[in-house]
C-alpha cells in the first residue's frame, strides 16, 4: 500500500516539474491525480474485503444448539430431504427472489444431493430468509404451503427456474398461484386456502428470528451442523461444491 502512493506521489511531482510554466494546467491534472488514487484505493480496499469475506467463510463453534437439531427441524415443519438418520445436516438460508440462490441450486446443490443426500450421509433442510423484495414474503408463504402436500421441493425448484428480476412481478400472488397448477398432484383449493389466508406467516417469521440471531443477512446463508445441533459451521455465499464438501467431510469425520 505505501509503494502505491509513493508511485501515485512520484507522478504528480514530474508532472509538477515538467510543467512549471503552466499552473492551471498542473493544478488541474493533479486533481485528477487525486481523484484517481482515491478511487483506485477504495476499490482495493473493496477487493480486500471482498476476498476475505469469500476466504473466511465458515465459522465453528463447539456447543449445542437445539434449535439447530435436525428433529427439532423436523418437528417444527421445515421443509427437509435426505435421511432422518443422517449425522449432518445442511441448513440453507434462502429468499426464492435471490439469483445468488438460484445460481446454488443450479450450480452446487445438485452435487451435494447426488454426494450426499442420496446417501444418507446429509439432510439437506430449507429455512426461508426472505429479504430481497416485496415479492418475497408472499413466495416463502407460497412455497411454505406446498410443503403442507409433500410438494415443497419441486415448487421450490420450478421457482427457481422460472426466476426473474427480484420484483419485476414475476413472483406476483398471481403467478405464485399459476406456478402451483404446474406442480403434479398439488391440491390447489387446499394451497390456495392456505396462500391466501397467510398461514404460514408466523412460520416465517419465525425462521426470519433464526437467521437473525445466527447473523445471517445475506443469502444464502448456510449451517453445516451435527444432526444433534452441535459443531456448526457456517459457510456464506454461494459457494462452489469443493468449498461445501470440504466443510461437510470435516463435519463427517470430526
Amino acid at each position: 500500500m505505501a509503494l502505491y502512493y509513493f508511485g501515485i506521489y512520484t507522478l504528480m511531482v514530474k508532472h509538477k516539474a515538467n510543467n512549471n510554466n503552466t499552473n492551471t494546467r498542473c493544478s488541474e491534472s493533479i486533481t485528477v491525480y487525486i481523484v484517481i488514487a482515491t478511487v483506485l484505493s477504495a476499490a482495493l480496499v473493496y477487493s480486500q474485503a471482498y476476498s476475505y469475506s469469500y476466504k473466511q467463510f465458515y465459522t465453528f463453534a463447539q456447543t449445542q444448539n437445539p434449535a439447530l437439531s435436525l428433529s427439532n427441524l423436523i418437528k417444527e415443519g421445515q421443509p427437509h430431504q435426505g435421511s432422518t438418520a443422517a449425522l449432518v445436516t445442511l441448513i440453507d438460508f434462502s429468499d426464492l427472489q435471490c439469483p445468488l440462490c438460484g445460481r446454488f441450486v443450479k450450480a452446487t446443490e445438485p452435487q451435494i444431493n447426488s454426494t450426499y443426500v442420496q446417501a444418507g450421509k446429509v439432510a439437506l433442510v430449507f429455512e426461508h430468509l426472505p429479504n430481497r423484495g416485496f415479492d418475497s414474503l408472499p413466495a416463502a408463504l407460497a412455497a411454505q404451503c406446498t410443503n403442507d402436500q409433500g410438494k415443497f421441493w419441486l415448487y421450490h425448484n420450478l421457482l427457481y427456474k422460472n426466476q426473474g428480476p427480484i420484483d419485476s412481478g414475476w413472483a406476483s400472488k398471481d403467478n405464485l398461484k399459476k406456478f402451483a397448477l404446474q406442480v403434479p398432484g398439488l391440491d390447489i383449493q387446499k394451497f390456495n386456502s392456505c396462500f391466501d389466508s397467510q398461514k404460514y406467516k408466523p412460520f416465517v417469521e419465525s425462521n426470519l428470528a433464526l437467521a437473525h440471531s445466527l447473523g445471517f443477512t445475506q443469502t444464502p446463508s448456510f449451517i453445516i451442523v451435527k444432526s444433534d445441533g452441535s459443531n456448526s459451521q457456517q459457510l456464506l455465499g454461494p459457494q462452489p461444491f469443493p468449498e461445501f464438501k470440504a466443510v461437510i467431510d470435516k463435519e463427517l469425520g470430526a
